[in-house]
């Protein structure tokens, strides 16, 4: 049985204060950058030793939910679960707009946004910072040539070609935005290639808990039928690749016990951390990773809608703090300039580095959000992204089931 795609009628009050609670996010984030461009980054709590702040956090999380959001319609086109094929086209709408939103936010972080074409057109090819430049904007056309072929019927035989290489380049992606911390070997946090396969496992929960979010808000607004055992599928999958993340942090933090250099960090970061320690085991292990999936355990779960918000948006909490923990706590913990040699000086050796984050930072980062959540909602009210429905009749019953526009 085919499945129609179609737009969101977008007539419902409710629709326009969410549009508009969106823009006016942005337009808040716009004045933000608007006042650190003016005065400087001294008025944010960034400092010389934590260069990557709470913008960051935003971007990095953005980035990697992108490449995970994508999963949906890689399952469907290059592993042949043709029961996923109605929802590709959100999935890939949803790939773009999580990346653009991260760029945003990264882009007017670092300070300078208007000298953006002189890092598009002068490379160092040694730093992963200039690779990542091609990766974002490859992946963003792999998945633009993507959605073009799902979506124009005399392209859809090209689906699964494109969808091939959308997937590869989406692993790429991951690799470089992980990579971007395992290859700085200053910091002791950083200095690790299990960096880039565990951003890789990190945005298959990321990315799905995102989804499900977009997907059961929309079905609900919109009023279109959403059948429960899609739901209960998703629900095990997403128990899954937390689970998946869990392992590779744990194999993380395992090994750098194994080597006595890593010692004092993983100290920090497991025991004496302060808000870092905090976060890493209330928000990210506890909250974001124990409680949703003992949520999504539950055998009725697809009935149980309430729940699976619950639990993604717990593990979409948990991926920020996990982000923070990486991103913030890796810089917090104080440079060793000289290993093996003692050092003291008036420039913060050994210190652990302060940080809280200004409220530009955080209307910066939910700008990054909002801009993600404009795109989502203007596509889908002008443009075929959505199922007509998604009933017990059309989805995992029939496995034959096809999106057409």
């Amino acid at each position: 049985m085919k499945i129609s795609l179609r737009e969101l009628e977008g007539t419902s009050p409710g629709y326009y204060l969410l549009l508009g609670a969106l823009a006016l996010v942005t337009l808040i984030g716009m004045g933000a950058v608007w006042f650190m461009e003016h005065h400087g980054h001294i008025v944010t709590g960034m400092n010389n030793q934590i260069v990557w702040g709470l913008p960051h956090v935003f971007a990095v999380f953005l980035v990697v939910a992108a490449s995970g959001a994508l999963n949906v319609a890689s399952m469907a086109s290059v592993f042949g679960k043709t029961e996923f094929k109605p929802l590709a086209p959100l999935s890939g709408l949803l790939a773009i707009a999580l990346l653009l939103g991260g760029l945003t936010v990264l882009m007017l972080d670092l300070g300078r946004p208007d000298r953006l074409i002189v890092a598009m057109t002068h490379f160092n090819f040694k730093s992963i910072f200039a690779l990542n430049i091609f990766l974002y904007t490859g992946f963003m056309g792999f998945v633009i040539a993507y959605l073009w072929t799902m979506m124009e019927r005399s392209a859809q035989r090209f689906t699964p070609m494109a969808g091939l290489f959308a997937f590869i380049w989406r692993m790429a992606l991951t690799t470089g935005t992980g990579s971007i911390f395992g290859f700085l070997v200053a910091r002791q946090a950083f200095d690790s290639a299990l960096l880039a396969p565990m951003f890789i496992a990190l945005s298959l929960s990321y990315g799905l808990a995102v989804f499900l979010l977009v997907l059961m808000l929309a079905f609900k607004g919109s009023g279109r039928p959403l059948d429960a055992r899609l739901l209960a599928h998703f629900a095990r999958l997403q128990v899954i690749f937390v689970a998946a993340g869990f392992y590779f942090v744990l194999v993380y933090h395992l090994t750098n016990l194994y080597f006595t250099k890593h010692h004092d960090f993983e100290r920090f970061i497991l025991l004496d951390g302060g808000v870092h320690t905090a976060l890493f085991w209330l928000g990210q292990v506890v909250l974001g990773g124990i409680v949703p999936m003992v949520l999504l355990l539950h055998p009725r779960i697809g009935e149980l809608r309430g729940r699976i918000a619950v639990a993604t948006l717990l593990v979409v909490g948990g991926g920020f703090a996990q982000m923070w923990v990486t991103i913030v706590g890796g810089q917090a913990f104080p440079l060793v300039m000289f290993p093996g040699r003692q050092v003291s000086s008036s420039f913060h050796d050994g210190v652990v580095n302060p940080y809280t984050p200004a409220l530009p930072e955080w209307l910066l980062g939910f700008g990054g959000v909002a801009v993600a959540g404009l795109i989502v909602m203007l596509a889908l009210k002008f443009l075929r992204f959505l199922p007509e429905r998604l009933d017990a009749a059309d989805s995992l019953g029939t496995p034959a089931a096809a999106a057409t526009a």
